[in-house]
C-alpha cells in the first residue's frame, strides 16, 4: 500500500476538515500524529486554530514556505477532488491520503497523473501505529 519507510519520509502533515471539536474523529487523528512528533496543518475554513495550529482556510492559504509532505482528506468522497486540485497546484505534497470510508477514483487517477502516492479509504493514524507494530 505505502512503502516500509513511509512515515520516516515524512514532517508535515495538512489534515483536510480537521475539526476542533475533541469527540470528531479527525480531531484525534490530528492529536495523535502531533503527538507523535509530525508538524499538522489545519485546513478548516470554519475555524482559526485547533490543537495548537493555526487553521487555513485551504491547501492554497498556507504559506509556500511551509512545505507539506502528505494531504490527509477527512471530507466527503465527493468532496474530495478540488482538495486534491489544490494539492497540485501548491506543488510540494507527494501524498493524497484519503480516511477510512472515502474512496474517489476520479481524485485518484487525477493525483496520479500528476505524479502523487494515493492511499485511499484507510486511517492514517492506524497505519502509523501498524508501522509501529511491524517496526517492533
Amino acid at each position: 500500500m505505502f512503502p516500509r519507510n513511509f512515515f520516516a519520509g515524512i514532517k508535515t502533515i495538512a489534515i483536510v476538515g480537521l475539526s476542533d471539536k475533541q469527540d470528531r474523529y479527525s480531531y484525534q487523528v490530528g492529536s495523535y500524529l502531533k503527538s507523535q512528533g509530525y508538524k499538522i496543518i489545519p485546513i478548516n475554513p470554519n475555524i482559526t486554530e485547533t490543537l495548537g495550529e493555526e487553521a487555513f482556510p485551504s491547501l492554497l492559504s498556507v504559506p509556500k514556505d511551509i512545505k507539506i509532505d502528505v494531504v490527509d482528506i477527512f471530507r466527503k468522497s465527493e468532496e474530495v477532488l478540488p482538495h486534491v486540485k489544490e494539492a497540485i497546484e501548491r506543488g510540494d505534497a507527494k501524498t493524497i491520503w484519503m480516511q477510512e470510508g472515502i474512496t474517489n477514483s476520479e481524485a485518484e487517477n487525477f493525483a496520479k497523473s500528476h505524479g502523487l502516492n494515493v492511499v485511499m479509504n484507510f486511517c492514517l493514524m492506524k497505519a502509523h501505529k501498524k508501522s509501529l507494530d511491524d517496526a517492533g
